[in-house]
């Protein structure tokens, strides 16, 4: 019989990354998530999908903090994050890039890339983030706003990765990016996960990338999932049924 500790141990080795239990969330009088749960396994990519509108970027939001809900539970390694603030998720080791992106125009690259250090989990630009992105070294001084799409991308990337967090999550990374940095982003993400043990929930529409990068997903219709497993179960016939618009 196996003894009590390693019943715990065994037990630990199965809790996911993230874990979200019957989440329900309005807008309004709007019914947006629809006792949505995932689960998130710890080093996995996990990819969210979805036509436009079903709840995706909301979702991400949800688990932020940047959105309430009016029932359900998060899980975060198994402490529930519910009802705590956002900061307090990115504490915990919760990194966000945001659709859009969002770094600070008016500020040079290291200035944004200095802006998570208040929150306490480190107190200097890690030097992996250059490691991986080699052209924000070579931009440090010059403003947010004067480089490219893909070069904003990267740094917003870079400043997720400033706190060192356990999971990332990344809302549409290839949206409106030139193809060779979409194929820098996709490499980044293998080797977090593959160097780094980083788990990584990534929102993406753009299928070629999402079956190249990811292990598992998730698919969304109306606020709550219908489809989800491996990426190699991703079919034609499942995408044209929940993805083709």
């Amino acid at each position: 019989m196996p003894s009590a500790a390693t019943g715990a141990a065994a037990a630990q080795a199965v809790t996911p990354t993230l874990a979200l239990e019957s989440i329900q969330q309005y807008y309004g009088e709007s019914h947006i998530l629809r006792d949505l749960s995932l689960t998130v396994p710890a080093g996995s990519c996990t990819c969210v999908m979805g036509r436009n509108g079903v709840g995706k970027t909301t979702l991400m939001k949800v688990i932020m903090g940047l959105l309430p809900i009016r029932a359900g539970r998060l899980l975060f390694e198994g402490d529930v994050l519910s009802g705590r603030p956002a900061v307090a998720r990115a504490r915990a080791g919760i990194g966000y890039v945001p659709q859009g992106r969002h770094i600070f125009p008016q500020l040079t690259v290291e200035e944004n890339l200095q802006v998570p250090l208040g929150a306490g989990r480190t107190d200097r630009i890690p030097p992996r983030v250059f490691e991986l992105f080699p052209v924000l070294r070579e931009m440090l001084h010059r403003r947010g706003g004067d480089l490219s799409g893909g070069q904003q991308q990267q740094l917003a990337i870079g400043r997720a990765l400033v706190l060192a967090p356990k999971l990332l999550i990344l809302d549409e990374p290839t949206e409106g990016i030139q193809p060779n940095v979409v194929h820098d982003i996709g490499e980044v993400i293998r080797r977090l996960r593959e160097e780094d043990g980083l788990t990584v929930l990534l929102v993406e529409q753009k299928l070629p990338f999402a079956r190249r990068v990811a292990s598992d997903f998730h698919i969304i219709e109306r606020g709550s999932v219908v489809r989800s497993g491996a990426i190699a179960a991703l079919t034609d016939a499942l995408v044209q049924q929940h993805l083709s618009v």
